[in-house]
């Protein structure tokens, strides 16, 4: 999902966007050609879904967020029905495709469209209501920090955003918020850099990883991606292409993990016990593949972005196991609405 503005798409009719973070690389790992069938369970501004259909396969693509959906009407009108959208979440990606497909694309994260709309709340750079909904729907993140307990908050900044100031910036959000609720994104980043203060030699502002945390915190994001890959173990066809590209080590992680462990290892971790040998799903996870110096110059969001990418076998899909990925334990998202 990861796009910038621009013109006019010459081949769909809508918003030109930047080309995707490893886009020749997903291609290649995908193999697209006619007659072919993918999940793009991340669409966004369908940069990935451009060029799989621009090769003859057809195309599923799925987003959370109505705005995506919305805007890529005109390339589904343009695609001679071979390009079908989804307002969805991904990790429900095997129930909107109606049969086995031979590749499964996500494009973990943020857009930088989302990114760069104010209103939306993802970003600082731009003042705007403190939201970070993805679905444009549920609680957001204004939510989280005017009701969430100190302890709560501390836990998602701490290990979503692996804030060092954790405790700290949730105290002093619990003293503030009787006063004044925070409901801008300027006045959450202000408040959190007047208390850590910030060197001129720090390369990001110092609500970044708050700012990181609740985003992931308020969509779900670990537990969609878990989620969504044993979608796309059940999905994929024997021999399809799983292609991941993350950009940061938290989801890099999950899908490290649930590639090792359905091709019959542990999931990589020391923590996890070795497990009985069963039939892999997928076979052994190819090289973790990372942009180039050229395109990380070009793009500089790519420099941190990772692709894996891993085939899937003849055995049948196995149950879910999320022990496998050690997620941290974090307060339930319906907290806040039990406490109104």
């Amino acid at each position: 999902m990861m796009a910038g503005a621009g013109g006019l798409d010459d081949a769909g009719g809508g918003p030109a966007r930047h080309i995707p973070v490893l886009l020749d690389e997903v291609l290649r790992a995908l193999d697209p050609a006619e007659g072919k069938i993918f999940v793009d369970g991340t669409f966004g501004a369908g940069g990935y879904t451009r060029a799989l259909f621009a090769a003859g396969a057809r195309v599923v693509a799925i987003d959370r967020d109505p705005d995506a959906i919305r805007d890529g009407k005109a390339m589904e009108a343009a695609s001679g029905g071979r390009l079908r959208l989804v307002q969805g979440a991904f990790s429900r990606l095997d129930e909107y495709a109606d049969e086995p497909v031979d590749g499964v694309v996500l494009d973990v994260g943020v857009s930088s469209m989302q990114l760069d709309q104010a209103e939306r709340g993802f970003s600082f750079r731009h003042d705007g209501p403190l939201d970070m909904r993805m679905a444009q729907a549920g609680p957001s993140a204004a939510d989280i920090v005017n009701v969430f307990k100190p302890g709560d908050m501390t836990r998602i900044f701490g290990l979503l955003g692996e804030e060092r100031h954790a405790g700290r910036i949730a105290r002093m959000i619990e003293k503030r918020r009787d006063t004044r609720p925070f409901t801008t994104t300027r006045h959450l980043a202000e408040a959190i850099e007047a208390l850590v203060g910030r060197h001129p030699k720090d390369k990001i502002h110092p609500a970044t990883r708050v700012f990181q945390a609740l985003r992931i915190f308020v969509n779900d994001e670990l537990g969609e991606l878990a989620r969504a890959l044993f979608a796309a173990e059940r999905v994929l066809k024997p021999g399809g292409k799983l292609a991941v590209v993350t950009f940061h080590s938290l989801e890099d992680r999950i899908v490290k993990r649930f590639m090792a462990e359905r091709a019959g290892g542990s999931g990589g971790s020391r923590h996890l016990p070795e497990v009985q040998a069963v039939p892999p799903t997928f076979g052994k996870p190819e090289k973790v593949i990372a942009a180039s110096e050229a395109e990380a110059e070009r793009n500089p969001r790519a420099r941190s972005a990772k692709l894996r990418v891993a085939v899937r076998t003849e055995n049948p899909s196995r149950p879910e196991n999320h022990s496998i990925f050690g997620l941290p334990k974090l307060p339930e998202i319906h907290f806040f609405t039990e406490k109104r």
